[in-house]
């Protein structure tokens, strides 16, 4: 029985509804026109940052030169639309594997990976070509079990032939053990490259980034059955460009492009409009959807365990794990300051390239030290820390990047954006930012930063990257940063004083062991014939500050003079060492 007729009598398939619906040239024009108003931007000035920052892998096929975000994102959601995922037992032949596939059409790209078993990407030179595929996929039978006959692009390979084949070549979809990065970092020759390696191995593959994106476009073809013309689109880590392996998958289910929003009424004739139900808020309307398609989610949607619908908290979300992928998945609805958000911080790390290796180092050595957690708690947050990281390259002499109220001066007419209040416009043609000349070095933004921060009167101030300077803190709380759009909000209410005191402390202890000649330089290698941490390798070793912790709080002292007496210290050892043993 072919797909078409099975979706007839059976569960309508959200592919089917997408077809009817997307189908042909428009589709990509409505889907473009849509997110234009949010993201729309010309290209940039660094052509290595999207190349080699946003994502790293193979180039496919793309224009030479930068893409602005906005590109990126109808890009990647072009690619999802055409793309099936695939579970495969370990010793399929990959060559019978995609001989199989080519059937239903050209295969433009193909790759494997781990995540509770094997699984397959591949994307299909056009979506006929899935359509074909999926035409060709059998409802699974089984004995003791019912099946929800609801019909996606997640699919199941079964191999009725005998006989093993090589294991499949699999992408890595998380970041290396923290032991094998330091002796990775170790080999390097200089800190400014040890920066670069760490961000090489930290930041999102381009399997990865077309993984997220594909998750994001299966969980559009579920509420595709209530909203056929919604899009369901990635916000922050995973597209802002300072995204991790292993990071969660933010997602927002985007409304704003459904067809009829903005059409004229004629003064005079007859006219037609929606019958729809009207509830007293827009916050009622996110909690009603976000609930249904929580439910959809959890009773239908294939490899999606764990649900659970947040619906209370400030921005309600419905929360999730999706095995086939491995990612944590949180969904909101019409999330339009975090998108700002997350434009906003592709531009700064698209600005100057030390930007988003100096956060990916900050954020790596944070978390190695327990500064950051993925578990919700009194910590500080990856976003403000990546804020801090901002607020110090805007203090520096010259500014490495502009204020956001620069930025917004800069903005023309189309750049104007005012988002439930929040003034949210900041310019979005690079070629109207002039930077200033800053010629500083990775390592010594790295040694600057921690001095910069050892110091900084958190007990009185506030940072605030719209205006690029300290100011007094509005309210009573330990750490204060302003968030960027929603002016009153603190981003880092949540810190309590004892993280601070811990992050201050971590602060002193790293910028006083980047002053030492010992782990300034390489050092060669062990008696294990591996190279011996140094450098920003050292900082990543818990033992080095593991002491930290059980301190007492010292008194606030300026970071030189702490380092100068440090230094003293460790030489009057030294001396005392050298008369002992004469």
């Amino acid at each position: 029985m072919r797909f078409s007729s099975l979706a007839r009598t059976t569960m309508a398939s959200p592919f089917t509804v997408h077809r009817l619906h997307m189908r042909g040239k428009h589709r990509l024009v409505n889907y473009l026109n849509g997110v234009q108003r949010t993201l729309r931007r010309s290209a940039g000035t660094e052509p290595e940052a999207v190349r080699t920052e946003g994502t790293r892998g193979e180039d496919s096929g793309e224009k030479d030169g930068p893409k602005s975000l906005y590109e990126l994102m109808a890009d990647r959601q072009e690619q999802a639309e055409k793309s099936v995922l695939i579970s495969c037992q370990s010793r399929t032949s990959e060559k019978k594997f995609l001989n199989f596939l080519s059937k239903h059409g050209d295969i433009k790209k193909h790759f494997f990976y781990e995540s509770y078993g094997v699984y397959a990407v591949v994307e299909f030179a056009c979506r006929d070509n899935v359509v074909s595929l999926l035409e060709s996929a059998a409802i699974p039978s089984v004995s003791h079990e019912s099946m929800v006959p609801f019909k996606s692009r997640l699919l199941s390979l079964t191999n009725h032939s005998s006989g093993e084949s090589p294991s499949l070549p699999c992408q890595p979809q998380t970041t290396v053990p923290i032991n094998e990065l330091i002796q990775r970092l170790s080999r390097e020759e200089s800190v400014d490259e040890q920066i670069s390696s760490l961000t090489e191995a930290y930041q999102l593959t381009e399997e990865n980034s077309r993984l997220r994106f594909l998750v994001c476009s299966l969980l559009k073809d579920i509420a595709a059955a209530y909203f056929p013309e919604c899009t369901i689109k990635p916000f922050g880590s995973s597209v802002n460009g300072f995204g991790k392996l292993g990071c969660d998958l933010d997602m927002f289910l985007d409304l704003d492009t459904i067809s009829g929003k903005n059409l004229k009424t004629p003064k005079s004739g007859l006219s037609l409009e929606y019958q729809m139900k009207r509830t007293n808020s827009e916050r009622h309307v996110t909690q009603s959807i976000l609930s249904v398609i929580g439910e959809c989610v959890d009773h239908f949607g294939p490899g999606c365990v764990g649900v659970q619908k947040i619906l209370n908290a400030r921005c309600p979300l419905v929360r999730f794990a999706h095995q086939p992928s491995g990612f944590q998945c949180d969904l909101t609805a019409n999330n339009r300051v975090a998108m700002k958000s997350t434009e906003l911080l592709y531009l700064y790390g698209e600005l100057d390239s030390r930007v988003r290796r100096l956060v990916f180092t900050i954020r790596c050595w944070a978390r190695t030290h327990g500064i950051t957690s993925s578990i919700p708690g009194a910590w500080i947050t990856n976003f403000s820390l990546t804020v801090m990281v901002l607020f110090f390259l805007q203090k520096r002499t010259p500014p490495i990047i502009p204020t956001l109220d620069c930025l917004r001066d800069l903005a023309g007419p189309a750049d104007e954006s005012v988002i439930e209040g929040n003034d949210c416009t900041f310019v979005t043609d690079f070629s109207k930012i002039l930077l200033q000349s800053n010629t500083d070095t990775l390592e010594q933004l790295l040694s600057d930063f921690f001095e910069f921060y050892a110091t900084f009167p958190f007990s009185r101030m506030s940072l605030n990257i719209r205006k690029g300077k300290e100011q007094n803190k509005p309210e009573v709380a330990p750490l204060h940063i302003q968030n960027p759009f929603e002016t009153s909000l603190n981003v880092s209410k949540n810190v309590n004083s004892t993280q601070l005191d811990r992050f201050v402390a971590l602060c002193q202890e790293s910028a006083w062991l980047l002053q030492q000649s010992e782990t300034r330089t390489p050092t060669g290698v062990g008696g294990d014939n591996t190279p011996k941490p140094w450098g920003l390798a050292t900082l990543l070793l818990p033992s080095q500050v593991a002491g930290v912790r059980g301190r007492k709080k010292r008194k606030p002292h300026h970071a030189s003079e702490r380092i100068k007496s440090l230094l003293e210290s460790l030489k009057s050892k030294n001396d005392g060492k050298k008369n002992s043993d004469s």
